[in-house]
C-alpha cells in the first residue's frame, strides 16, 4: 500500500517502523526536518518537510496516487484539515486523523463525508484510558486486550514461585479446570517466545498469554497467580486528558484522588469530577503522599505528561507501601527498562494507539488489531468469508489450516458464542478468529489467509 504518514512525533515514527517493515511505500511529512533525517538513516522510507495540511506538500508526498493519509501531527486542526485537502482535491480513498480534543469529539456529524471526511478517528486518550481501566478491572494482569465486542479477552499474566500451575503442562490446566476453557496463545520466557504445545511446562516468572471468554478470565488468572484483591483505592498523578477521563470513569466504583501540580487545572478538575478527591501539589512530594496514606493505597498511577516525574513518583509510592504502581512512559526506550522491578506495568501510549491504526491498515477483513510485546507480537481479529473453494479457512478444522510459522488461534466468535480453537473445530464463513502472531514478517502470510477470490490455489 501507498501510505502517507503526517507527523513524525512518537506515534508517526513508531508507525512508519511498523509499516516499512511490512513493504508498504511510505512517505513521512513533517516540518522538523532533523527528526525525518533520523527516521530516513534507519528505515526504508520518503520524507518531505513541510506543514501537512498544504496542498503543494500532499502533492509532494504523492497524495495524487496514495491508498491512505494517516494524519497524527500534534495539532487537531492540521490534521482534521489535511484530511479535507486530501479529499477534495486528492481524493484519496481512506483517510485516518488523530483528534485528541473533545471539543471536536462530542459534536455530532462533524466528522461525516459531506461535513469533515476523516473515515476512522483516532483518539490516543481514550484508548490509552481504555486500557488502563481494563489492567485495574483485572488485579495481577500485565496487559488486557478485547475481541469481538468484548465477548473474548486475551489476558497475559506471570506465573509466580508456587503457583499451581507452574512446573505442570499445559495439558494440565485443561484436566484442572474442566468446567473453563480456555487456551495458551503464547509463552515468553526470558523475553523469547515459547510456541505453547500439551507438553510444555510453565516456569516461575513465564509471561504468559491466554485468552478466554470474559466471563472465565478470572478463574484462569486464579490458576497461574495469586488472586490480586480489587482494587479499591486510586490515586492518580496528573490531571491532564488521561488522568481526568480515567477519573471519570472510576469515580463511582472506587475511591479516587487525583494529584495535579497545576492550580488553575486543579480548580477545573474538581469543578468537572463528583467524587473525586483533587489534591494541588507534586507526586514526587514524600510528605504530600505521606499525608494522604499513599501505604493504604491499592493501585498508584503515574500519568503526566513527563517520564521522569512518572518513573520516580511511582518508585517513590511504591516504597512507600503503594500495593501495586503503573507507569505512563512516552519514551520507549525506558519501557523494558523499568518494568518488572519497582514499577509492576510500564505504559507505552503509541504502542497502545499504534493498534487501533494497524487495525485499518492490514489487508483481508481484519477488524481489530493490538500491538504486543513493544511491536514485536500482534493480536488479531480476523473474519472468515467464502466457502471451501474460496477460502484458506472456511470449512476446515483448526488442526488442518496451514497457519504461518509462529501464529496460533486462540478462538472463535460465532455470533455471541465464544469457541476456544481446539483441533477439532470447524472454521464458518462469518467467523470471528483471535490469532496471536510472534513473528511480525509473518502477518503478510496471516492477511492471505483471510483474503477471498479466484485467486485462491
Amino acid at each position: 500500500m501507498k501510505i502517507i504518514i503526517l507527523g513524525a512525533g512518537q506515534v508517526g515514527g513508531t508507525l512508519a517502523e511498523h509499516l516499512a517493515r511490512e513493504e508498504n511505500d511510505i512517505t513521512v511529512v513533517d516540518t522538523d526536518g532533523e527528526r525525518l533525517r533520523e527516521l530516513h538513516t534507519r528505515l526504508d522510507i520518503r520524507t518531505v518537510v513541510g506543514p501537512g495540511s498544504y496542498p503543494v506538500v500532499l502533492r509532494q508526498a504523492g497524495c495524487e496516487d496514495a491508498d491512505m493519509l494517516i494524519a497524527v501531527t500534534s495539532q487537531d486542526e492540521v490534521n482534521m484539515i489535511a484530511c479535507q485537502v486530501a479529499h477534495t482535491l486528492f481524493r484519496t480513498p481512506t483517510k485516518i486523523a488523530r483528534v485528541r480534543a473533545t471539543a471536536y469529539l462530542t459534536r455530532k456529524g462533524l466528522f461525516a463525508h459531506e461535513a469533515v471526511p476523516i473515515d476512522v478517528l483516532i483518539s490516543p486518550e481514550q484508548v490509552v484510558t481504555d486500557h488502563i481501566r481494563r489492567l485495574i478491572e483485572h488485579p495481577g494482569a500485565l496487559q488486557v486486550l478485547e475481541f469481538a465486542g468484548g465477548l473474548v479477552q486475551l489476558v497475559a499474566v506471570k506465573a509466580y514461585y508456587g503457583g499451581p500451575l507452574v512446573g505442570q503442562d499445559l495439558g494440565f490446566l485443561r484436566r484442572h479446570m474442566p468446567s473453563v476453557d480456555t487456551r495458551v496463545a503464547a509463552i515468553y520466557r526470558r523475553n523469547r517466545p515459547i510456541i505453547p504445545r500439551g507438553d510444555t511446562v510453565i516456569e516461575a516468572d513465564d509471561e504468559v498469554f491466554f485468552i478466554a471468554a470474559r466471563r472465565d478470565i478470572r478463574a484462569v488468572m486464579s490458576e497461574l497467580r495469586r488472586v490480586d484483591r480489587d482494587f479499591r483505592r486510586v490515586v492518580i498523578a496528573g490531571g491532564g486528558n488521561i488522568g481526568e477521563r480515567l477519573a471519570e470513569h472510576l469515580e463511582h466504583s472506587h475511591q479516587v484522588k487525583i494529584i495535579e501540580h497545576g492550580l488553575e487545572r486543579c480548580t477545573v478538575l474538581s469543578e468537572r469530577l463528583n467524587r473525586t478527591v483533587v489534591l494541588h501539589g507534586s507526586a514526587t512530594n514524600k510528605r504530600l503522599l505521606e499525608e494522604e496514606n499513599i501505604e493504604e493505597c491499592d493501585i498508584f498511577c503515574a500519568l503526566t505528561n513527563d517520564d521522569e516525574v512518572n518513573i520516580m513518583s511511582s518508585m517513590l509510592a511504591k516504597r512507600m507501601g503503594a500495593k501495586k504502581v503503573l507507569t505512563l512512559i512516552n519514551n520507549a526506550a525506558y519501557v523494558d527498562l523499568v518494568q518488572g522491578g519497582e514499577i509492576d506495568i510500564a505504559i507505552s501510549p503509541q504502542q497502545a494507539t499504534i493498534g487501533s491504526l494497524l487495525t485499518h491498515v492490514r489487508r483481508g477483513d481484519i477488524v481489530n488489531v493490538h500491538s504486543l510485546r513493544r511491536g514485536a507480537a500482534e493480536a488479531i481479529e480476523a473474519i472468515a468469508h467464502g466457502d471451501t473453494q474460496s477460502s484458506k479457512v472456511v470449512g476446515r478444522a483448526i488442526g488442518e489450516i496451514d497457519l504461518p510459522r509462529g501464529t496460533t488461534i486462540g478462538a472463535l466468535v460465532r455470533g455471541k458464542e465464544v469457541l476456544i480453537a481446539h483441533d477439532d473445530v470447524v472454521v464458518e464463513s462469518g467467523d470471528h478468529l483471535i490469532l496471536f502472531v510472534i513473528d511480525k514478517r509473518r502477518i503478510r502470510d496471516v492477511e492471505r489467509l483471510f483474503q477471498v477470490g479466484l485467486t485462491f490455489f
